[in-house]
């Protein structure tokens, strides 16, 4: 595969009642990571680290603008402080698809000095399916 910028990337979060909606075009800035737990497990007669693969983990930070036309940004986290539902994020970039069961801890908004009003909404894997690009 050819090494590509990340133009052209897609994000669909699941609103509270599970419909899969696209917030792209709200989407300033996405970071994610699959990060994995590490034990170190190395014995007292070693000069160099052992280490056990552990669980994988997604995390997922969104930051965007506020939006609150029907169905897109603001209508998919407004529950966020009283709805603890899982949402289906979906990342999608040149054919590839990374789909996460997840939660969202906090949807902050954020408005600047000179008007801008963004919102932060970060997010974790809420179920037990490691998380794998399709």
């Amino acid at each position: 595969m050819a090494k590509e910028a990340g133009l052209g990337l897609t994000c669909a979060v699941d609103d509270s009642g599970g419909t899969a909606r696209s917030i792209s075009n709200d989407i300033q800035t996405v970071d994610w990571g699959v990060p994995r737990g590490v034990q170190d497990v190395t014995g007292i007669n070693s000069s160099g680290m052992e280490r056990l693969l552990l669980l994988a983990d997604f995390t997922i930070t969104i930051v965007g603008t506020f939006n609150d036309a029907s169905n897109l940004s603001h209508d998919v986290f407004k529950t966020v402080s009283s709805s603890s539902v899982t949402r289906t994020v979906t990342l999608v970039h040149s054919g590839q698809t990374l789909p996460n069961e997840t939660i969202f801890t906090d949807y902050a908004l954020a408005r600047s000095a000179t008007g801008e009003l963004t919102y932060t909404a970060p997010g974790l894997l809420n179920s037990t399916t490691v998380p794998t690009w399709a």
